[in-house]
Formats: C-alpha cells, structure tokens, sequence
C-alpha cells in the first residue's frame, strides 16, 4: 500500500508568507503524522513565474489553444524561455529550502521512504502557488514513484455507488481541431483494451448535453482547442468552429455524469486550470489538464504514453508521472514540455486504477504533617514494601495476566514499524489464485494449490537459486504427478510442514509429504494463549510417541538453519538446554515469565518479537509470480516462503497482539515470516529477542514506583494537584515501559501503577489522619 501526503496551505501571500500543514499517512487510512510550519515570504516569486510564462507563450508552436495560424519557431524565443525556465527552477527550490519549512522537510524524509509510491496532494485556493511547477521540487525528486497533484480546500465526497460496466466507458469529444491533429488521438483511444469509446466529433451543444444525461461514463476526454481566462476562475473549450462553451454551462449534465459514476475527465488541450477550477467545484474525482498552451505534438504523445501506462495497469499518478517524464525526449523542440500535465484531485475520492473502473469498488496547599524526615522515609519504604509485596503477590497467583497481556498487546501494536526484511519472499495465494486455479481446471485435491501450479512454481524458483524453500501448505498425500514428486524428493532446499499431535487437546496432527524427506521437515504448531492471541514462539520440542508429525525443529527453526548453513552456523543446545545459533542463544520461557503465570513451558519457547503489523517482507501473489518475469536479486539466496494467505476458503489466520477479529487476523505464512525474521535479525543483526528480568529485579522496579507513589503523596499538593501528578508519573511509567520494550524487554508496567497508585493513596490517607489527630492534639 502506497502513502498519500497532503499539503495544506492556510490563509497567506507571497508577501506575506503561508502557513503550512503537512500530513502524511497510508492510504485509505487517516493521517498518523502532522506537523506544522510556514514558507516565509517571496513577493517576487510570482514575477520569476510570470517572466518564464511570457517566455513560454512566446515560442509559436502548433498549440491547442486556438486555430489562429502560428509563425516559425525563433531559436533564440526557445533558449530564452529555458534560461527563464532554470531561473524559476532554482528560485523555487531556493524557498522550499527556507529554514521555516525545514521542519517539514525533515519530517518528510522521516516518514517516506523513496521506494513507496507516494501520492502527494497540495491543498490551496491560492491561484498562483497552483501555478508553480511543484513537479521540480528537489524533494519531490528523490522520490521516483511520488507524483502531485493539486486540489481546493473545499470538497464533498461522492456517496453514490458507481454502477459497475462490463467495459471502461470513454466519451471522447473532439473539438474545433483547426490546425491540430485529433485523429492520433482518436486512433489511441480506440486502441485501449477493455474500453468502449463514444467519439462526438465538433458536436452541437444539445448533442453533448444528451449524451452527458444518457449514459455512466467513467472517463470524459476532450481534444481539441481550449483556454482559460487570466485569472485562471474559469475555462473554455471550443466545440466546433462556431461555438464555445464554459464548465458553468454544461453544469448540470457534468452533475449528472458525475452522480453516474464519472471519475476521470482529460483534457489534451490548452491551458485547462481553469476548466479544472470549474470541474472541481462539481466534486469530480480526478482531472487531468495542461497548465499552459500545449503544443500539438506534446499532447499526442502524453496521451499515447499516459493510456499506455494507464490501460497497462500503472496507477493514475504513476501513469501520469511515467507520461509526463517521457515528454523530456521533445524538448530539443518543446523547451518545458514535461512541466504542462497535471492533476487535480478530489481529496475525498481514491484514484481508481483502469480494472477498477470496471467494477464497483469502495473502494483512539495541605499543610505538612507534623513528622520528622526520618519517621517519613521509614513510613515510604515500608509502606511501598507492603505495597509490593501484595501486588507481586497478587501477580504470582495469575490475577492480573488479564490486563498485564493486554497492556502488552497495546506497546506491540504502539511501536513503530521495522523495514521489510531483505532476506525474505513471500509468494502469497490468495482468493484470486485460488479461483484462478479453478477457472483452469487445477485440481486442489484438498490443497491450497495444485500439482501443476506446484510444479511449476518449484522449478522456477531453483532457477533462480534461492537459499532455502518453505512450503508452507499440508500435502498428507501422494503426489500424483511423477515430476512434482521427483521434485519434492530431490529439492535439498524445500522444507516442508506437518502438525503435531496434542492429545491433552485431541488434536491427532497431519502427516508431512511422503516425498519430502523428514531432515527437511519442521512442524507448524503454534502456541496460543488463552485468547487465542499467538504472543510466543515453538523453537523445538519431543514430539508424542504417537504423532503423525516427526519433526523436533519448528518450521521457522528448520528455514533459518538452511539460510544459516553457508555461514558455517548450525543448531546446537547449552547445558541448560537453550537453542544457540552462532553466538545467539536463546533462553526457554519459564512457567511463570513477564505476565503470564503458570503456562506450559514444555519445548523450546521464546517470546515472539513481531517485526510489523504491516508487512514483513516482500511480498507477491502466486499467478503473479508464475506469470511474469523475475528479478533473480529478488530470489537469489533469499528464503522463499510459499503460503496462503486466502480469506474465503477456510482462511489460515491467526490472532496476533496486532488484531484478533477474523478481519484483523494474521495469515499463518506471515506469522511464520515474522519467527524466522526473528530469528535471523537476532543472529545476524543484533536484533534484541523480547526478555523479562529477574524475579528480584521485577520486585526491585515495582518497589521504586511504589517509592516515587510516596514521595508523591508527601508533596503539599492538593486533590486534584495530587492526581495531575499521579497521571504525569503514570504517563513517564508507559513510556519508559514502552521504550524498554522497543529495546527489548517487557517489563511490569500494571503491576508497577498499581504499586503506585496504592502507595500515593494509602499515604494519602495516613496523612490525613496524621493532621487531624495532631490538629485535635492526640
């Protein structure tokens, strides 16, 4: 999933300077970063602007701003307007540097990464700074998958559910075309796969306006002559070579074709911002327009490279950024070429891709007592003692793993996310593999893929010499295909699951693959807590007499080893019976560790450290990666986990501290991706495994809280003084909590607020009663 930051630009001028909010998030999710600063004033940005526009409209190309005959072009008017261009260019980015903004610069580069697709929306009202060419921002450049876009500070969502076309439905209009050429862009149009197009060529007002009213048009294209008036409120587009029309005169059948699912109106031709200011008041979801005169050569070609993109299955922004980019080979010719395509969004709405066009989609001051410093410090240790005492006390018999766990789940979900782990690929089969195999006529045979899809996946992926191969899917039969089971036997680098049996539970386990041989197999067992929520980790373990499952290594174990070989490590235990890979050992739970009291500590367990609730590596669906070509980098050498990541047929999800609803569950091939993740992070990266202290440091901890608890209420503090200081130090408490978990270790965070809270108010009380007997001179 890509990310979407939105610049808003609040009341301000160039004279003035403008306050700026940036935001940045996940699409389809709302904002989780947001800072504020301010651009300074630049009163004569406005001017560079207007000198390279001047320059610009100079040079007489063919444009498709009106049929007036044009002169020759000067060579002198086309290197004047690249010298006003580099000027305006470097004034620019002089501002966007100002020390001002620099804090949302920094921001910026903190959040995003340059390998995310990143759809920037510039909010503003302010006509001029639309005009500027964001484009060349040197920010914005670092960031090849990153395109902007402009919008108003104003706009309403489109409640009305888009009805769903078997084709993507173009009205294309072509204008008064003298002196341009609109056939090419009548020929590329109806080169468009999965498109119906409805050419009016130089149509009469009525004409258009019928067709507006008369059908769901999901594109509306215009081609021909167009301009905007000068201070960019309004547009007009030329019909035929007598008449003209305004956006406000085609208001109400836009309205219509809008309310009918209308989601992208292009306009090939001049100087449209005015037509997008009009457009964009009637709440339409996506434009596309020219910022200045556009030349008719540089029209046909954005539009031959944007469909391509586009109708290819490349997002709008990147289809656009892709297009425009590619203008740059016409600039010998067309001097500013890539700086006219732009888009205006409505921030409300999601940029369809060209399937989805298709289909309808939806897309948290009392006096001091009266007693000596000695006799108060004596009163604090030894009550913050009983105090401790009582709650560890109480945490010993199990009553607060109720709300120690959820605590725990609460810092998980709150730290912040990991990077994707290099080492890792994850080939996901989802719903749509799933039915695709189907539709082909694949038999399943009780499985999540077929023989043949099996087959085929295994030998492209040795072609591409991965480290080690996880299957991640039950196969207790024979398979049928002689070069499937040749290829199981003899894959060194597969490693294949089964289940244990359980039989405190029932659970009889499922059998491995008869082909895979059993060095290569790891058990796939999980271990839940009560809740059902998966927070620990099966490194090994004996398995029954009677279980179907041999293997004693977990799946994860057994992947990790395989990646681990080449670096001459290998699996071997400490005299206490610890797993230790290299010179990482990794220390079994005990009965009673952190917050848990009295669970079943058989086997090797660790805590699961959790890497992201996003994604933990790359990631490709399985039709995806049969059907196109690979990078080798994205294989060679990497673990490759193949897995099921489907949610119709008996989904393999699992609650994690991340989401325990069915919707928010983790597939069982991601949660396996974050335990060898773990594992490898731990060993070749330092990556700090999740511990807990010692018995007596836990008591160490949660006596100081319950210390601070006392001095807290030796303070000349009122009630509600007293409890602002409680909910301060509790706030300290989470964060210091919280930071000692991102580092590594979980620590008694309940247990400590309660030890001081009880010490706060039992000293609370003694001190009041201290003040009355002294008062009544007792």
């Amino acid at each position: 999933m890509g990310k979407l930051v939105v610049l808003k630009f609040g009341e301000g001028s160039f004279e003035q300077g403008f306050a700026v909010t940036l935001q940045i998030g996940e699409e389809h999710e709302r904002a989780a970063t947001e800072i504020t600063g301010k651009l300074p004033s630049f009163p004569e940005m406005p001017l560079y602007y207007s000198h390279w526009q001047s320059s610009y409209r100079q040079i007489s190309n063919r444009y498709r701003l009106h049929a007036d005959k044009m002169q020759v072009t000067n060579v002198s008017m086309i290197q004047d307007c690249e010298n006003t261009s580099h000027i305006l260019r470097a004034r620019f980015n002089t501002w966007l540097r100002a020390e001002e903004f620099r804090p949302l610069r920094e921001k910026w580069l903190e959040r995003l990464s340059s390998e995310e697709e990143v759809r920037v929306i510039l909010q503003t009202e302010n006509s001029q700074l639309q005009l500027l060419p964001w484009h060349l921002w040197e920010l914005l450049e670092r960031y090849p998958k990153a395109e902007i876009a402009l919008s108003s500070p104003s706009y309403d969502r489109i409640h009305k559910l888009r009805p769903k076309n078997p084709l993507v439905n173009i009205l294309a209009i072509v204008g008064n075309s003298q002196g341009i050429d609109t056939e090419a862009d009548q020929t590329l149009l109806q080169q468009c796969g999965n498109a119906e197009v409805c050419f009016l060529v130089e149509p009469q007002r009525k004409e258009l306006t019928e067709h507006l009213w008369g059908k769901n048009w999901d594109i509306l294209f215009f081609a021909g002559h167009s301009s905007s008036n000068k201070n960019g409120e309004s547009g007009r587009i030329y019909l035929n070579k007598t008449d003209s029309l305004t956006i406000g005169e085609l208001k109400y059948a836009l309205k219509k074709a809008i309310e009918n699912g209308l989601q992208l109106a292009i306009f090939n031709s001049c100087d449209g911002l005015g037509l997008a200011r009009e457009l964009a008041d009637l709440q339409i979801p996506q434009i596309i327009v020219m910022r200045e005169p556009v030349p008719d050569q540089v029209a046909k070609e954005f539009l031959k490279y944007f469909l391509q993109g586009f109708a290819g299955g490349e997002s709008l922004y990147q289809a656009v950024r892709q297009a425009r980019e590619r203008l740059q080979g016409l600039e010998d010719r067309f001097p500013c070429a890539t700086w006219l395509p732009m888009i205006c969004q409505n921030p409300a709405q999601i940029p369809p891709t060209w399937d989805e066009l298709r289909s309808t989609t939806k897309p948290k001051d009392t006096p001091d007592l009266v007693l000596s410093t000695k006799r108060r410090l004596a009163t604090t240790l030894l009550s913050g003692l009983a105090i401790t005492g009582l709650v560890f006390g109480v945490r010993c018999v199990g009553w607060l793993e109720s709300v120690e766990i959820p605590a725990f789940d609460q810092m998980m979900r709150s730290r912040p996310a990991e990077p994707l782990d290099s080492r890792l690929l994850i080939i996901a089969i989802d719903d749509d593999d799933l039915a695709i195999q189907r539709q082909n006529n694949e038999s399943l045979s009780g499985a999540s893929i077929s023989e043949k899809s099996l087959n085929k996946l295994l030998a492209k992926l040795n072609q591409y010499q991965p480290r080690a191969i996880g299957l991640d899917i039950y196969r207790d039969f024979q398979a049928k295909q002689p070069d499937l089971i040749t290829r199981l036997q003899k894959t060194q680098n597969l490693v294949g699951v089964c289940k244990g049996s359980d039989s405190t539970e029932s659970i009889t386990g499922i059998k491995p693959a008869p082909e895979i041989p059993k060095t290569n197999l790891g058990f796939s067992d999980f271990i839940h807590d009560p809740d059902g929520v998966i927070r620990r980790h099966l490194l090994f373990m004996n398995q029954e007499p009677t279980s179907l499952c041999p293997a004693t290594f977990a799946f994860s174990l057994q992947l990790a080893s395989l990646y681990l070989r080449p670096s001459g490590i290998q699996p071997k235990f400490t005299p206490e019976g610890n797993l230790q890979l290299g010179k990482t050992i990794f220390p079994n739970l005990k009965s009673r560790t952190g917050g848990y009291h009295d669970i079943d500590a058989n086997g090797g367990q660790i805590l699961l450290n959790y890497r992201s609730p996003k994604q933990i590596a790359q990631q490709v669906k399985l039709t995806q990666f049969l059907a196109s070509p690979i990078n080798s980098s994205a294989i060679k050498d990497k673990i490759v986990l193949i897995g099921v990541t489907a949610r119709g047929d008996s989904p393999d999800t699992w609650p994690t501290p991340y989401g325990a609803p069915l919707d928010e569950q983790m597939p069982g091939v991601l949660v396996q991706a974050h335990m060898i993740s773990q594992i490898l992070s731990a060993v070749q990266d330092g990556r700090p495994l999740l511990r807990v202290w010692s018995l007596w440091a836990e008591v160490a901890w949660i006596w100081g809280w319950s210390l601070v608890g006392g001095v807290l209420a030796w303070r000349k503090l009122s009630l509600p003084w007293l409890a602002l200081a409680v909910s301060i130090t509790s706030g300290v408490l989470y964060i210091v909590c919280f930071g000692l978990l991102i580092s590594g270790a979980w620590v008694p965070f309940i247990p400590s607020i309660l030890s001081l809270v009880a010490t706060v108010s039992l000293l609370s009380i003694y001190n009041s009663a201290t003040k009355v007997q002294v008062e009544n001179g007792q």
